[in-house]
């Protein structure tokens, strides 16, 4: 009888630690695995930095797309741009030369 008492005692006493390291534990596991834990965190940050380099090949590539059109205004006509853009829209070349075609570029 003195052993059951005792027991119900400890069982009772340890209730509340265990219930205090269950919560603890639930809260330490979910800051790092949940939907706003660490881990989603850091796959953000990677996220971002792949968008941040997308970016730069795209401002790259509107810099470069501007220059080739400020090559083409009235004011700043070049005539070696006007020439190649003719020839590439009208599909001619000189007698003589060798014309090499590409693929189309894709677009991502």
């Amino acid at each position: 009888m003195v052993l059951v008492e005792f027991l119900k005692r400890s069982l009772r006493a340890a209730v509340g630690p265990v219930l205090g390291f269950c919560v603890v534990g639930y809260f330490a596991y979910h800051s790092f695995e949940g939907e706003r834990g660490i881990h989603a965190f850091l796959r953000l940050g990677e996220q971002v930095a792949i968008a941040r380099a997308h970016l730069d090949d795209l401002r790259d590539e509107r810099a470069t797309l501007e220059r080739r059109v400020a090559l083409l205004r009235a004011d700043s006509l070049d005539p070696d741009m006007l020439d190649e853009q003719a020839r590439a829209l009208l599909n001619f070349a000189r007698p003589g030369e060798i014309v090499i075609l590409e693929p189309p570029h894709r677009r991502r």
